[in-house]
């Protein structure tokens, strides 16, 4: 629903030609969100702009002539289907080889080709779990808890894009597999060395603190939160000048990374003390200009109006002459190149165009 249409849209707003195939019923994600825009579905229209659809049944003798047509001249394919259904209906490079050596054959799925795991059906949901991320995401005295967007998802739509480029940068065409379990259990990075290395056990730390670097996390102004993350001592000092806290420069519990980190909760309570004296803008007044690490915390929505978003082109319009269609904007920026933000393809709209007749 998710993770592949959202690699499809990072190819096409890079200037790849992408082709959205889809089954006769279309797509679920065309009746995901409640959200409409004239004929678009606001949930699909935020991951599929700029691509073209085309209906085909795989399972049929028109469908899978059809993907042969497209595969002869495509640089790559990508699928989201379980192992078992990307063998059968030929979405391998096995099998599409045949019909072009070079294309690129991309497998999206939820624990790999192959594997224990590999004919289970996987959600964002079910990966945040099985890897950890729950147990480590909220506060200590709280269930687990899910990241509050789909992380798995659009990281492995990610890593699916790079493979992809990896191989055709590669000039070989050939079989990409990756695994939505694999991406996010790496990207447990630092956390995974401290536990294989180290013995160290995760675990939840209150105010989403950092576990090694102190202080690292949330904090209480006098009118809403904080974060204040201070990863250097030459920092620190600055930090302290400005509170007219000069006694934390020599205090021994204090004065270096190492000692606030072995001193966590008598270093973090002195410093909420201090930061519940201001409001949050103040803080961020105050220290910013100083190079130190602060924000306010804003919601989604504050952040869509806000200047800084505005000034990275970060909203933009999508054709549509039903309404007024907005979505976020490209992530990667190139100099020479400017990206081509056209709609979200109707069901079937572009088999006319690609002589494409698979139902």
């Amino acid at each position: 629903m998710l993770a592949g249409p959202y690699c499809g849209m990072l190819l096409a707003d890079l200037g790849a030609d992408v082709v959205k195939i889809e089954p006769p019923e279309g797509d679920i994600a065309r009746r995901v969100s409640p959200h409409h825009v004239g004929p678009h579905n606001a949930y699909f229209a935020s991951l599929n702009r700029t691509k073209k659809s085309v209906v085909l049944d795989l399972a049929s003798e028109a469908g899978q002539a059809s993907l042969g047509r497209l595969a002869a001249d495509a640089s790559a394919l990508l699928t989201i289907l379980r192992p078992s259904a990307i063998r059968k209906l030929g979405l391998t490079y096995g099998s599409l080889r045949k019909h072009n050596e070079r294309i690129v054959c991309v497998a999206l799925t939820g624990f790999g080709l192959e594997g224990t795991h590999a004919e289970r059906p996987a959600y964002d949901y079910v990966i945040q779990a099985l890897t950890g991320v729950m147990a480590l995401t909220g506060d200590p005295s709280a269930p687990p808890t899910k990241a509050g967007y789909s992380a798995v998802d659009n990281s492995a739509g990610i890593m699916a894009a790079v493979g992809l480029l990896a191989k055709l940068v590669e000039g070989k065409g050939g079989q990409v597999d990756v695994a939505m379990y694999d991406v996010m259990l790496s990207q447990l990075n630092y956390l995974g060395g401290a536990s294989l290395n180290a013995g160290e056990p995760t675990r939840r730390y209150a105010d989403s603190a950092h576990p090694y670097i102190v202080p690292a996390q949330l904090f209480h102004a006098a009118d809403g939160w904080i974060v204040l993350f201070i990863t250097h001592d030459a920092f620190w000092q600055k930090f302290c000048k400005e509170v007219r806290r000069p006694g934390w420069l020599t205090d021994e519990r204090f004065a270096t990374m190492a000692a606030r980190r072995a001193n966590r909760d008598v270093v973090l309570a002195a410093i909420g003390e201090v930061i519940a004296t201001e409001t949050a803008k103040r803080w961020v007044e105050r220290l910013a200009p100083l190079g130190v690490v602060v924000s306010n915390v804003e919601t989604l929505e504050d952040a869509l109006a806000s200047e800084l978003t505005a000034s990275r082109g970060m909203v933009v319009d999508l054709p549509c002459a039903d309404g007024r269609l907005q979505a976020l904007g490209a992530a990667i920026k190139c100099d020479g190149f400017t990206p081509h933000f056209g709609p979200p393809p109707l069901l079937d709209e572009h088999a006319a165009e690609l002589g494409i007749s698979g139902r």
